[in-house]
């Protein structure tokens, strides 16, 4: 899989690790892990604390793969994984390369 800035919101995020760097939940920021599951509105993280769930909306995230970060805006991807791509491509189109 192939990913970059612009399609990172349309790719899985199930496996990636992630670091949130804002939040609503001040208890969430800085929080990072593995993603290991994901809903509509949450990700699920496996964290050095244990498994922790992330609203998608109310925060900023740092996903990194293949030695690359990349900064999503939560509501970029507040969709159902299955939706991600017909419902993501808005903000796709709105990404720099």
């Amino acid at each position: 899989m192939h990913y970059d800035n612009r399609n990172i919101v349309l790719n899985e995020l199930i496996g990636l690790k992630v670091r949130i760097i804002k939040s609503t939940d001040s208890k969430q920021k800085g929080l990072n892990g593995s993603v290991i599951d994901e809903t509509k509105n949450t990700l699920l993280l496996e964290t050095s604390k244990g498994v922790k769930r992330v609203i998608k909306k109310s925060s900023t995230l740092r996903f990194y793969y293949g030695g690359k970060s990349f900064v999503v805006e939560g509501r970029e991807i507040n969709f159902r994984p299955e939706e991600r791509i017909s419902k993501g491509l808005r903000f796709y189109k709105l990404r720099n390369k």
